[in-house]
C-alpha cells in the first residue's frame, strides 16, 4: 500500500514537471520575437567593435536567419537618353533645317545630315524629290565612317554660281573620300551650273589637237568651243571644278542619277578599287570645253554599262593607273567619244592595262574610240579591245595618236609610251573625216595591232575628208575591211622592245 501511494506521487510529481515546462515554452514562444530582436542587437554590435569571438548563447541552437526579401527601390527621374541609331537609319536633309528653295544655302544642313548618316552601317543619306538644294563644295568624308552607306538622290542638287563661294578655285565641288560600300542613287540631279565658268575660260581651256585636222572645204579651220553666252559679268576662278569625285574608296556604286552642266568633268574617280557605274546619264553642250562624262585614274575593276552620256569632251577618259575596267552598252555624243589617256604628259610614266569596251553606240563625236599618248612619256598600255562600235557622222572612228598635244606646239621627244595588243573589231558606221588614223611613236612602234570586220562609209557633212592613215604601226588585218586599210604593216616592228622594260606591273 505503502508502495502504491509512492507510485502515484511520483506519476504525479512528473505530470506536474511536464505542465510547468510546457506553460514555460509557451511564455518563451509569445516572448521569442522580443529575443530575437535582442540577439541580433547583441550581434550588430560585436561586430561594431570587432570583437564577437566565443560569444555564443549556450544551449541554444543557432537557426540560419531567412534571406530579407529585395525591395525594388522606385527609379530616380532622369532625363530621357535617345537610343542610339540603329543599322539602317534614315537621315533626310530636310530635317536638318536644308529649306530647298534654290535659293538658301543648304549647305551645312547636308553636313549634318551626313555627320549622322556617317556614324551608322548602313544608312540612308535622303536628299528627298520636289526640292532643289543650293549647296556650296562639300566633302562626305570616311575614313571613320561606316561601311555601306546609300545616298539617296531624288531631288535636284545646284551649284553656287558666285565666285566667292569657290574661293581661288577647286578641284572638285561634291567629293566623297575614303568610303567603303557607297552608294549613290535615286532620280535626283546633280546640276553644275557650269555656263558661267565656260564663257569666262574658254580661252585659256586646252584643246584637242585632232582639231587641227578638221577643216572645212573652204580652207577654214573649224573653231571648236566658242563662248557660251551668259548674262553674268563676275568672272569665275580658272580652276574649274569637277562636279562629283570619289577619291580612296571601295565598292562604290553610282546609278539612276543625271548630272549636267559641270563646270568640268562630270564623274570622276581616283584611286578607287570596285566600281559600279549604271543607269547614269551626263549631259552638258558638245561644246562645253573639258567636260569629260566619266574620268578614271587610278582605279581598278570598273564596270560601267547602260548609260547616255552628252558632253563636251570625252564620254569615257581612262587615264593612268587604270587596269580591269569593263565598259560596254553605252551611248555617246555629243562629245570626243571614249579614250585611252591622254598618256604619259610631262614625261609620267603611265600604266593601263585590260580594258575592254563593247556595245557602243556613237553620235556626231569628234572620235569614235582612241589612245592618245604624249612625247617623252614612259610606261605602256597592253591588252585593249574596241568591239561591236556603231558610229554615226564621227570625224575619227579609229584613232591611235603617240604625239598628241593639246596646245599650239609641243616638243619633239624621243622616248614613248609603249602600245602592244590593241583589238578593234566589228567597228562599223559613218565617219566625216578621217575612218582609220594610227600614228605610232617611231622609238617603240605600235606592235600587235589587230583590225577584224572594218566597215566605215564616208558621211560629207563639208569637211576635207581622208584616207586611212598609219605611221610605225604593226599588226595583222583580219577579213576585208572598208575602206581598204592598206597601211598597217604586218608582223613585228625590228625595233622591238619588251613590255618587262616599260616600268610597268604585267
Amino acid at each position: 500500500m505503502g508502495s502504491l501511494s509512492f507510485k502515484k506521487l511520483t506519476f504525479a510529481f512528473v505530470i506536474a514537471i511536464l505542465v510547468w515546462a510546457s506553460s514555460l515554452e509557451t511564455c518563451n514562444a509569445r516572448r521569442g520575437k522580443h529575443w530575437r530582436h535582442s540577439r541580433g542587437t547583441l550581434s550588430s554590435l560585436y561586430k561594431k567593435k570587432g570583437n564577437n569571438h566565443g560569444h555564443q548563447n549556450i544551449g541554444q541552437k543557432s537557426k540560419p536567419k531567412p534571406k530579407p526579401k529585395q525591395k525594388h527601390p522606385l527609379p530616380s527621374p532622369e532625363e530621357p537618353v535617345a537610343p542610339p541609331p540603329q543599322k539602317g537609319s534614315k537621315f533626310n536633309v530636310i530635317d536638318y533645317g536644308a529649306k530647298g528653295d534654290g535659293a538658301s544655302d543648304d549647305t551645312k544642313a547636308f553636313q549634318a545630315a551626313w555627320a549622322d548618316a556617317c556614324k551608322v552601317e548602313a544608312s540612308t543619306m535622303i536628299v528627298p524629290s520636289g526640292y532643289k538644294f543650293l549647296v556650296g563644295p562639300i566633302s562626305f568624308s570616311g575614313p571613320y565612317c561606316q561601311r555601306n552607306i546609300l545616298f539617296q538622290l531624288d531631288g535636284t542638287i545646284i551649284a553656287p554660281t558666285n565666285a566667292k563661294a569657290w574661293g581661288k578655285g577647286l578641284l572638285q565641288w561634291l567629293e566623297f573620300t575614303k568610303l567603303v560600300g557607297l552608294t549613290i542613287k535615286g532620280k535626283g540631279t546633280i546640276d553644275g551650273r557650269g555656263s558661267v565658268w565656260w564663257t569666262h575660260s574658254v580661252y585659256d581651256d586646252t584643246i584637242d589637237n585632232e582639231e587641227q585636222l578638221i577643216i572645212s572645204l573652204d580652207n577654214i579651220t573649224v573653231t571648236k568651243n566658242p563662248p557660251v553666252s551668259s548674262s553674268l559679268e563676275e568672272k569665275m576662278p580658272s580652276t574649274k571644278p569637277t562636279a562629283l569625285r570619289f577619291y580612296g574608296s571601295f565598292n562604290v556604286t553610282v546609278t539612276g542619277i543625271t548630272i549636267q552642266n559641270s563646270p568640268q568633268c562630270h564623274l570622276k574617280f581616283d584611286n578607287c578599287d570596285g566600281v559600279l557605274v549604271y543607269s547614269l546619264s551626263v549631259s552638258s553642250p558638245g561644246d562645253s570645253p573639258n567636260t569629260d562624262g566619266i574620268h578614271l585614274q587610278n582605279s581598278k575593276n570598273v564596270l560601267i554599262h547602260t548609260a547616255d552620256l552628252a558632253c563636251g569632251d570625252d564620254c569615257i577618259s581612262i587615264q593612268t593607273g587604270c587596269t580591269n575596267v569593263f565598259v560596254h552598252d553605252v551611248n555617246c555624243g555629243p562629245g570626243h567619244g571614249i579614250s585611252i589617256g591622254s598618256l604619259g604628259k610631262d614625261g609620267t610614266t603611265a600604266c593601263v592595262s585590260n580594258i575592254t569596251v563593247r556595245n557602243i553606240n556613237m553620235h556626231n563625236t569628234m572620235t569614235g574610240v582612241r589612245i592618245k599618248t604624249w612625247q617623252g612619256g614612259s610606261g605602256s598600255v597592253q591588252g585593249v579591245l574596241f568591239s561591236n562600235i556603231q558610229v554615226s557622222e564621227v570625224q575619227f572612228p579609229i584613232m591611235i595618236d603617240q604625239y598628241y598635244c593639246d596646245h599650239s606646239s609641243c616638243t619633239n621627244h624621243t622616248s614613248a609610251v609603249a602600245l602592244s595588243n590593241i583589238a578593234y573589231e566589228n567597228i562599223r558606221g559613218t565617219y566625216t573625216v578621217k575612218p582609220v588614223h594610227v600614228s605610232c611613236s617611231d622609238s617603240k612602234p605600235c606592235k600587235d595591232v589587230r583590225l577584224t570586220d572594218i566597215e566605215l562609209n564616208p558621211m560629207p557633212k563639208g569637211y576635207h575628208m581622208y584616207d586611212p592613215f598609219c605611221w610605225q604601226a604593226f599588226g595583222e588585218l583580219y577579213a576585208p575591211t572598208i575602206p581598204e586599210i592598206g597601211c598597217l604593216q604586218q608582223g613585228t616592228p625590228s625595233s622591238s622592245w619588251d613590255p618587262d622594260e616599260t616600268g610597268c606591273a604585267a
